[in-house]
């Protein structure tokens, strides 16, 4: 539950089968106020049709009227299996025990309950100084498997006791979301269900616009390490890798060549084995789409140039290259060397365990 007159913004999925939770947030995000949020784990709500909006509407309208509030003002969210019913009468006969468990310390119980795939509880905060007062910020989310960036591509509630106009709130959330949220992927896959929301309740009473920098830099950590915990629980991961790409023609370009590189699959099993096979980077830039000229590449491994001019770095070895990816946390740089684009993205690898984990999720 959240105090009255607390200023909301979101950013969801672009799906094109987006779930019924996602449309009921889309239309009340425009109003701007939010008053609860309610989220399910276990069951997305989705390509559920009719009966899906009518699930939402039932839960919505209970927690409503459990709290004395309109339901506009509630926001709702699923996660979980695609396709299957949402036994909403379950969460209803519930919402008793979660109003009587209501409590301002209860954020990590919260982010332990939406967890699916999930090995562990994903939250971050930080406190900004503005003038001599101090502003809060906390987080938490949830993602393992189905994370590709299209909007935020997963579940993630953001918390500021800051006074922020809703537009400012808008702008701000949809801007840093592009370099964090936006700049992940676990396995190239984009959820049904993609919601994140940021409530400002403006108990501080500290006034905070787009332009303010030091509450854009707190809100921007807060995020991108919630992006960050999210990668490294991907699902079956062993391996944190960030991607930076730089000199590319222009930014858009330079996210094309990260994000062809992250979603391989063969860059990613390659990296499963700690496998310095660099000529998988060099095939992904090239099917990109994006602009690159081969004898302009140059990719390292963490500090090692490994390739330039078209060819392999004459001080380049493949013992040197083995011995970095044995590492659990890699960095993979590629100089496009046309322009002055850049990107930085980050991913995981492809391991068995992710196999396994998504052959029978259902069952």
């Amino acid at each position: 539950a959240l105090v009255k007159g607390t200023q909301v913004a979101g950013v969801f999925t672009q799906s094109k089968t987006a779930a019924a939770p996602v449309h009921w947030c889309l239309k009340q995000v425009g109003r701007g106020r939010a008053r609860a949020l309610i989220v399910n784990a276990g069951n997305a709500n989705a390509f559920t049709g009719k009966i899906g909006t009518a699930a939402v509407k039932a839960v919505v309208d209970a927690v409503g009227e459990k709290l004395s509030l309109s339901p506009n003002r509630v926001f709702s969210a699923s996660t979980g299996v695609i396709g299957e019913p949402l036994p909403y009468d379950r969460i209803i006969l519930k919402l008793d025990d979660l109003v009587h468990d209501l409590s301002e310390d209860a954020i990590e119980d919260a982010a332990r309950a939406i967890m699916t795939t999930d090995t562990y509880a994903k939250g971050a905060c930080a406190e900004v100084q503005i003038g001599t007062k101090t502003v809060r910020i906390a987080g938490i989310a949830k993602g393992s498997g189905m994370i590709a960036p299209d909007m935020a591509t997963m579940l993630g509630y953001l918390f500021t006791d800051a006074k922020v106009p809703q537009p400012d709130l808008q702008f701000l959330l949809t801007e840093i979301n592009q370099s964090t949220f936006n700049a992940i992927s676990v396995d190239s896959d984009t959820s049904t269900s993609d919601t994140v929301l940021l409530a400002a309740t403006g108990k501080s009473e500290v006034a905070v616009t787009k332009e303010t920098e030091e509450f854009k830099e707190g809100l921007h950590f807060v995020m991108r390490e919630l992006a960050h915990l999210v990668v490294r629980d991907g699902e079956g991961a062993s391996k944190f890798v960030e991607i930076e790409i730089f000199g590319a023609q222009n930014d858009q370009d330079a996210k094309t060549h990260a994000f062809a590189i992250a979603n391989s699959p063969l860059v990613k099993t390659a990296l499963a084995g700690s496998d310095p096979n660099w000529g998988r980077i060099v095939m992904a830039i090239g099917k990109s789409g994006a602009v690159a000229d081969r004898d302009r590449i140059k990719i390292w491994f963490g500090d090692i140039l490994v390739a330039k001019d078209g060819f392999v770095a004459p001080s380049y070895t493949e013992k040197d290259g083995a011995t970095y990816m044995q590492r659990a946390e890699l960095k993979i740089k590629v100089d496009i060397g046309l322009g002055r684009g850049r990107f930085t993205a980050w991913t995981c690898d492809l391991t068995h365990r992710y196999v396994s984990i998504n052959a029978d999720y259902r069952s």
